[in-house]
């Protein structure tokens, strides 16, 4: 597995409503300014869906990315299959700092794992910079 994690300076439940919140998940899901999230859902309860598109600004292309929960505890973990199989733990732990989040997931096998890790590590730090900024 690959982990990535950052510490956000919020409450717990302003971190876990804007992690699961579709219209802000559409703020913060993206890896680089030249892409955006202008689709997201969630069903969040154990069993129920997600779903996202990622799209360059400049329309060249998108991906959806979606799964479904198998663990969710309210401002602590969430757990999920994504569509291709593979599984990702995040977790919520509140410190003197703030919120550190952990989110571990399986690499896929298409990209280096440094790729996917600077990825995933660039859309937690966008979710820090966001939910710092409201």
């Amino acid at each position: 597995m690959i982990t990535v994690k950052n510490t956000v300076n919020a409450s717990l439940d302003k971190v876990w409503e804007f992690w699961n919140t579709p219209e802000h998940v559409k703020n913060w899901s993206f890896a680089s300014p030249d892409w955006h999230t202008p689709y997201a859902e969630s069903d969040l309860r154990e069993g129920g869906r997600f779903k996202s598109t990622m799209a360059a600004k400049d329309g060249s292309m998108s991906f959806d990315f979606e799964g479904e929960y198998t663990l969710v505890k309210p401002n602590t973990a969430l757990e999920y299959v994504m569509a291709d199989g593979r599984k990702v733990e995040i977790k919520f732990t509140e410190t003197e700092d703030g919120v550190e989040i952990v989110e571990s997931f399986d690499p896929e096998t298409q990209n280096p794992e440094d790729m996917q890790r600077d990825g995933w590590q660039a859309i937690l730090d966008n979710f820090k910079n966001y939910v710092e900024k409201k």
